[in-house]
């Protein structure tokens, strides 16, 4: 009986040591099949993919950075000039202010300001004198009389308003003799003016201009002294005439 129990007890120490050896066998044999597994295999692509690919993502983070700043860069080289731009704009567009407003100023002024000019012949009847007195000259064609100042039924001139003026005649001899023009202002002689002309036919002719300061309803015109005489026609070669230069 004791032998029996015995080699039961051995049996089954054999049959335990030999479930451990199988064990052992078959869990070597398990890890060599988990080390080449497949799917082992694929996961660990999977990884090394995953890091090259966070690699690739953070170079490109690294460049985006870098267009990102030289981006903010040019943004604030371009807000700068834009600045610029606009100081000069509003700079320019006060001087066109100023410039517009001094230019009505101008016009307004301009549109005040009274315009006084006159050109005159004195006649188509041809040859005027010698007479035995003085002759108040009426010229009698009007070619322009802004302002009216010319009355060409007296001959006068009028100063509208105080100013320069600058008057201007020319007087034309046709036959021998002695042709002049006195210049009176408010009925006083200011200028005496004549020439002798010694040939029947050749003409005789002289022009003589004056600036002269008037006040308002200052007058003056043109005599033919006794003993001179004139000529004029449709060609006009005698003339008197006047504008305003400027007020005061």
């Amino acid at each position: 009986m004791r032998v029996v129990v015995g080699l039961l007890l051995l049996l089954l120490g054999l049959c335990g040591s030999g479930a451990q050896g199988e064990a052992g066998g078959l869990g070597e044999v398990a890890e060599i099949n988990q080390n080449t597994d497949p799917k082992h295999a694929a996961e660990e692509s999977t990884e090394q993919t995953t890091k090259q690919t966070t690699c690739d993502i953070w170079t490109e983070l690294r460049a985006l950075r870098d267009m990102v700043v030289e981006l903010n860069v040019h943004v604030e080289l371009l807000q700068r000039e834009n600045s610029d731009l606009q100081t000069r704009l509003s700079s320019s567009e006060s001087e066109l202010l100023i410039s517009k407003s001094r230019i009505d100023q101008l016009e307004r002024e301009n549109a005040e300001k009274p315009k006084v000019a006159f050109y005159t012949a004195l006649t188509d009847a041809g040859n005027l004198g010698p007479y035995n007195t003085d002759i108040t000259l009426k010229y009698s064609k009007v070619f322009t009389n802004i302002g009216n100042a010319y009355n060409p039924s007296t001959g006068f001139f009028t100063a509208p308003v105080k100013g320069v003026y600058n008057l201007q005649f020319t007087v034309f001899g046709y036959h021998a003799g002695n042709i002049g023009v006195d210049v009176y202002k408010n009925n006083q002689r200011i200028m005496a003016n004549w020439e002798r002309n010694d040939n029947n036919y050749v003409p005789e002719y002289f022009t003589k201009s004056l600036v002269l300061e008037l006040t308002a309803g200052d007058e003056i015109h043109l005599v033919l002294p006794s003993g001179c005489s004139i000529y004029d026609s449709s060609d006009n070669y005698s003339t008197f005439s006047g504008s305003l230069l400027f007020t005061l």
